[in-house]
């Protein structure tokens, strides 16, 4: 697979990523709270933390399964 992630879009990837992943993890550990029941505990939390590491591993190896499925390319030509 070419690398298809690149620019700003690579950028905001390995800024946006982490911060999802760690406010994933801190709402999964407990130490904040943003409501009750398993949707708030649990799902939200659990899903920020995927979607943080996703947005990670793409922006740092370039490469988007999704973006090819698209056909979708911010990487410059080289």
């Amino acid at each position: 697979m070419d690398k298809n992630v690149g620019g700003m879009d690579r950028n905001a990837r390995l800024v946006v990523g982490p911060v999802l992943a760690v406010v994933g993890l801190v709402l999964l550990a407990g130490l904040v709270s943003i409501g009750q029941g398993m949707l708030y505990t649990v799902v939200v939390p659990a899903l920020l933390l995927v979607v943080g590491v996703v947005l990670s591993v793409t922006g740092y190896t370039q490469k988007c399964p999704l973006n090819s499925l698209l056909g979708v390319n911010t990487c410059p030509a080289r």
